[in-house]
């Protein structure tokens, strides 16, 4: 398959969280074709403090979906894995999210389709910075003249810790 190169934040808080992000990569195929994943990261929750940290990491891909149907893709992946609905922020059991499709700039606010690309927000989560650095530090973050290790200098990522299982950070 050759398509057009994607970068995917993936994020658990609930559950197995390793196994969460790992069923939920596993699902991606055959229409997602993962070329290489970063290494898993533990943080705190983002947006709403009062829940158990995450587990985050990023997975460079390519699809021949056009990217609202690759929107649908990962939101049908999101209630395989068990996503439950709750409120903005909230704990989660997958969250699933389209920071890069190729160099495409994409603002829509329809309710059928919800799809902002780069991702909005990606500037500001050293979460996702950090991880997405791992994997294309250089690359130019449409919109912006920025690379995506440009924008990570600027954040503080010192709550970005690479995730040990079986360390003072394992599952709860």
């Amino acid at each position: 398959m050759t398509g057009t190169t994607i970068y995917l934040g993936l994020g658990s808080n609930r559950g197995e969280r390793m196994a969460n992000l790992d069923a939920a990569i596993a699902a991606l195929g055959p229409a997602v074709r993962v070329l290489r994943r970063s290494a898993v990261y533990e943080t705190e929750p983002w947006g709403y403090a009062e829940q158990a940290r995450f587990l985050n990491m990023v997975v460079e891909a390519e699809t021949e979906l056009s990217p609202q149907a690759l929107l649908a893709h990962i939101k049908h992946i999101e209630q395989q894995v068990g996503r439950v609905a709750s409120f903005r922020y909230g704990p989660r059991e997958i969250d699933i999210d389209i920071l890069l499709y190729g160099d495409v700039q994409i603002d829509l606010s329809e309710a059928e389709a919800n799809l902002h690309i780069p991702h909005p927000r990606l500037a500001e989560r050293a979460f996702v910075l950090v991880p997405l650095a791992e994997l294309a530090p250089q690359l130019a973050v449409p919109g912006t003249a920025s690379s995506v290790a440009e924008l990570l200098a600027a954040q503080d990522a010192s709550g970005v810790v690479e995730y040990a299982p079986g360390a003072q950070n394992e599952d709860r």
